[in-house]
């Protein structure tokens, strides 16, 4: 069963329209979360709003919205107001135009959202805009309102239906340069280079998701189920300071040795044999003849 549509409204092409709903891809349900508590009775808190020159706590239905014009003066902006306030993208992605994928900025990319047909009816016209995407190799460009705010919206074919994702607008991309412009461009060595491309060949891969976990996540999970179980945490100690490389091409020679090392077979002890019965003796002896 699905869960419940984030939005529904129209995607328009043209003259083309059909129903669709909006599904959130991404999920936060399984993170760990914690409740602010009274920490003598137990007890959760709650909080309350409080007027902030009166001290006042200001009941649900005197709480309003208000835009401030000058610092402390506000403009107050009913409900109904902002309802008026409507827009064709409210309840329409209209698509504006068509882009190649790799011409959008990754910086811009916010959060995806799986889009569906909305019942039968309108289920041709979203597979015609679908495969007619797959065809040209293109995401469409639409705006669309959700949370009460217009986003641009990139849509491209994803399986059966359709990706959308949500956009930064330019304004609120930070330039590099900004960051960048600072970054000294010391002189390197070739063969420095060369060493660490040697290290980033050892740990080429492809991109598996599921190979990735919340490391965080997880301890706090095992914290929360042993405080549950009553037993006593104690704090790792500090890990101490690692020292600063003094030598670059020391610490690239050191690292490619390092990974060669460990990919090689460990060689047995040359430490003085330990005498083990004849009978394990044997065992052990075919154990290394099998491997």
């Amino acid at each position: 069963m699905l869960p419940r549509a984030y939005w529904k409204g129209s995607l328009k092409l043209s003259l083309v329209t059909c129903p669709v709903a909006l599904y959130p891809a991404s999920s936060t349900a399984e993170r760990t979360r914690f409740h602010m508590i009274n920490t003598e009775t137990g007890n959760r808190l709650k909080q309350q709003m409080v007027d902030s020159e009166t001290g006042d706590v200001v009941e649900k239905e005197q709480k309003g919205r208000g835009y401030e014009v000058a610092k402390g003066e506000y403009v107050p902006i009913e409900k109904e107001e902002l309802e008026a306030v409507q827009l064709e993208s409210t309840h329409t992605i209209d698509i504006d135009n068509f882009v190649p994928r790799d011409e959008i900025d990754q910086r811009y990319l916010d959060s995806p959202y799986y889009l569906v047909p909305d019942g039968k009816e309108g289920s041709d016209a979203f597979a015609v805009i679908r495969d007619a995407m797959k065809n040209k190799d293109r995401v469409a460009l639409a705006r669309v309102v959700l949370s009460n705010r217009e986003r641009i919206v990139a849509i491209e074919p994803l399986g059966k239906g359709l990706l959308a994702t949500t956009l930064r607008y330019a304004d609120e991309v930070r330039d590099e340069e900004d960051f960048f412009g600072d970054i000294k461009v010391p002189k390197i060595s070739k063969d420095m280079v060369e060493l660490a491309s040697h290290i980033l060949d050892t740990k080429a891969a492809h991109f598996d998701a599921s190979k990735f976990e919340d490391e965080y996540e997880n301890a706090l999970k095992k914290l929360v189920k042993q405080k549950a179980a009553g037993k006593t945490i104690k704090a790792p100690e500090p890990a101490g300071k690692q020292s600063n490389v003094v030598n670059l091409m020391d610490a690239l020679k050191q690292s490619l040795k390092g990974k060669a090392a460990s990919e090689r077979p460990a060689r047995s002890s040359r430490a003085a044999p330990r005498r083990v019965p004849k009978k394990a003796a044997r065992s052990t002896a075919r154990h290394r003849k099998a491997s």
